[in-house]
């Protein structure tokens, strides 16, 4: 019987692929041929999405974006054996967009059933907590410390001393907290490795709470990802059930469970104690630090917080080795990131590289430069908190430190590519706004800091006192920066800082003819 995979994605969701599925299924019947369609993940090329692979003994072979209304013609053509089509891209595995790759995290994401235990273990799946199981808990610590791993957010701690702290404490209950509200613009890594890899997430945070001394554990999903809450909450079910989960876990002594929650779109969530907050069933509001949530976290007890891309990489790590994974990237940027590029860009997708990749390769190379034809002027690395890059600064390499060293964050890998049509001063605008809109409002720099600044913004842009006010604005994000209890109101700055720095020129323009642009 030949096999059929048709993604189960939101992203391909979103452009029609149940449709092709069941024309598929459809059109197969008409003609009296026995096929299995498997949904899988996506392979992250979004720009062909929906991505459809048939097995063939060459390999699989890819065609996309494909349409319903596309099906019958692709049966015709013979693509059940991999033949050739207007829409066929040849073996998957050799698409350059996906060749050129380094997949450590997203190695399954795809390929596999993302329900299926069976279609895990046999690409690698459960090896890394299988050695865990094995190991005593601070061998586990010693590991995720070596392999260099950072936090995958937007700090980039070392994931290493959070779990070490933790496991050194002494508490009758513990606990593990993945923070997967993935709020920043233009990513999706996160959401792909859920609802394609979900098993994946699942070991990374049993292995977590071997090496803590956790027993439960809670995933915080963000409301907007409903497919993401479904495949996690079956995955779960499907792990429980062959013991993965639970009691006990494969006869090793330990046990752990884990749980699914959902939150109700507070950007502020994503930050972990807000996250905390609301995972206890309170409003989201960002709690004083110290103490840090190592030591007083989920309900006062020491907690490993950690988001989605965090804990996916661990798997690997204990597989591996540390050492293995210390092998990618550069400098203490150690092992791989996944890009995820959007915004203004030809070919969409998820990238994952090892640090050193720099933003000229990835919007060039793999993104094929604008969607719209014309010149990029900046891109917005590590989401609505990230700096805008100019163009002068894409050769910089993704490393955490070089980023720093030019006024900017790598974050969650976040690139929103802008054409020279853009307008930075209202670009720094809508920053401010953000700040204003998804602020928790607990302390004053950011709640009160962020409305001054969109009125500041909005003065310069129709050049009243611009000048005074441009100074004015620059105060006002130093006192943001330093005054505010979070990065919500700490980081708001960078965006407006950068395009202030890196674009003056939109800053200086003739103020806008409201006639005018009324009569337009």
């Amino acid at each position: 019987m030949i096999t059929v995979f048709v993604p189960r994605d939101a992203a391909a969701l979103s452009v029609g692929a149940d449709e092709v599925a069941t024309a598929i299924a459809s059109e197969a019947k008409k003609r009296k041929t026995e096929v299995r369609i498997v949904r899988n993940g996506s392979r992250g090329m979004l720009y062909l999405e929906p991505l459809v692979e048939v097995e063939t003994a060459q390999g699989r072979v890819a065609y996309g974006p494909v349409t319903a209304k596309d099906v019958a013609g692709l049966f015709e053509a013979g693509f059940l054996e991999g033949k050739s089509h207007a829409l066929g891209h040849g073996l998957t595995e050799e698409i350059p967009y996906f060749k050129n790759q380094e997949r450590l995290t997203f190695a399954r994401c795809g390929i596999t059933d993302p329900l299926s235990i069976e279609d895990y273990r046999k690409y690698g799946g459960f090896e890394g907590l299988t050695k865990a199981l094995a190991m005593k808990p601070i061998d586990i610590v010693t590991e995720v410390t070596t392999s260099g791993l950072r936090g995958r957010g937007g700090a980039g701690f070392p994931t290493g001393i959070k779990w070490k702290t933790v496991h050194d404490l002494k508490a009758p209950q513990k606990y593990v907290a993945c923070n997967a509200d993935e709020g920043d613009s233009g990513t999706f890594a996160d959401r792909m490795l859920m609802e394609g890899d979900p098993f994946c997430l699942i070991e990374g945070m049993t292995i977590a709470g071997v090496a803590g001394g956790a027993n439960k554990g809670y995933i915080y999903v963000r409301s907007e990802y409903p497919h993401s809450v479904h495949v996690l909450r079956e995955a779960i079910e499907v792990a429980r059930k062959a013991n993965w989960l639970g009691d006990n876990i494969q006869g090793s002594g330990y046990s752990f469970d884990l749980y699914v929650r959902m939150g109700a779109g507070a950007y502020i969530c994503g930050e972990e104690t807000s996250m905390l907050e609301s995972l206890e069933g309170k409003r989201g509001l960002v709690r004083y630090k110290p103490p840090i949530p190592a030591i007083e976290g989920l309900f006062g007890k020491p907690t490993i917080i950690n988001n989605v891309m965090s804990f996916a990489a661990v798997p690997i790590i204990l597989a591996k080795g540390g050492e293995f994974y210390k092998n990618y990237g550069v400098g203490r940027s150690r092992g791989t990131l996944a890009f995820q590029l959007a915004g203004n860009i030809k070919r969409g997708g998820l990238v994952e590289k090892a640090f050193g990749v720099t933003t000229r390769q990835l919007v060039e190379d793999w993104g094929g430069g604008t969607a719209s034809g014309r010149p990029v002027r900046a891109a917005q690395i590590g989401g609505p908190l990230g700096a805008y890059i100019p163009v002068s600064k894409f050769d910089v390499p993704m490393d955490y430190e070089e980023f720093a060293k030019a006024d900017a964050m790598v974050g969650h890998g976040g690139v929103v590519v802008f054409d020279d049509t853009v307008d930075m001063a209202k670009q720094a605008r809508f920053a401010m706004e953000f700040c204003a809109i998804e602020s928790c409002g607990k302390c004053t720099p950011c709640r009160i800091g962020s409305i001054r600044g969109v009125e500041v913004i909005d003065k310069i842009i129709a050049d009243i006192d611009r000048d005074k006010n441009i100074a004015l604005l620059e105060d006002l994000c130093v006192t943001m920066t330093d005054g505010s209890l979070c990065a919500m109101g700490g980081l708001t700055p960078f965006p407006v800082m950068s395009a202030l720095k890196g674009f003056p020129d939109d800053f200086h323009k003739p103020a806008p003819n409201k006639f005018l642009d009324a009569a337009e």
